[in-house]
């Protein structure tokens, strides 16, 4: 019987081996990459069934990695394992697509059963944020929308380079596009988001998980 196809998407080394370990016995690994762009080229290549993605990655984080493939193939099923508690992450998750949300310090087993959960088509959410999440999309009163959600796509992931340190010479050659194109970006994102300086834009992408520390 063929094995469902997984592929992994994490930037820590160690988690990834550990993954593996967990996952080899009874799913295919079909890759590992280690940023949200490698992400993006290696389901092109390998069509995994099912793909495990850290959140904060670098390059391209793996809420908008997940909204580039759910586009390209909306068939695509991702298993976010993060560190984030925060239902305002596993709200964008679901936003972007997820058909799982699992905490990187559940059970092993936890994470199987997304996996399973994602192939069988259905969507599985870690207990320990469950209720919050629930709580969360039923409370009409709550104001929709992130102040992340005015950025466009291409907005967002310059963001997030100029949050990583990158130049825009170096944004530029990444997002295959001119240096003054992305100053015209990062203009159009500071004057969106009222923001003045470069301390400002990294702050606000930290706080609203465009980038990680």
């Amino acid at each position: 019987m063929k094995r469902p196809r997984v592929l992994l998407a994490d930037d820590h080394k160690m988690v990834v081996e550990g993954l593996r370990s967990l996952l080899e016995p009874e799913f295919d690994v079909v890759g590992v990459v280690e940023d949200g762009r490698a992400l993006v080229a290696a389901a092109k290549e390998h069509y995994p069934d099912v793909i495990v993605a850290d959140i904060s990655m670098p390059l391209l984080n793996g809420i908008e990695a997940a909204e580039q493939l759910r586009k390209a193939d909306p068939r695509v099923k991702i298993v976010f394992l993060t560190m984030h508690p925060d239902v305002m992450y596993a709200t964008r998750a679901f936003e972007a697509g997820a058909s799982g949300y699992v905490l990187k310090h559940s059970a092993p087993a936890e994470l199987v059963t997304a996996i399973q959960e994602a192939l069988n088509g259905r969507t599985y959410v870690t207990p320990m944020i469950a209720g919050d999440l629930m709580g969360s999309f039923m409370d009409r009163s709550r104001p929709r929308g992130e102040p992340s959600r005015k950025l466009t796509p291409r907005q967002r992931e310059v963001l997030q380079l100029v949050a990583e340190g990158r130049t825009a010479k170096e944004i530029a050659s990444i997002l295959n596009i001119s240096p003054r194109t992305v100053e015209f970006h990062k203009y159009r994102i500071m004057e969106d988001l009222g923001l003045h300086t470069n301390a400002d834009l990294v702050q606000f992408a930290i706080k609203h998980g465009i980038a990680s520390v």
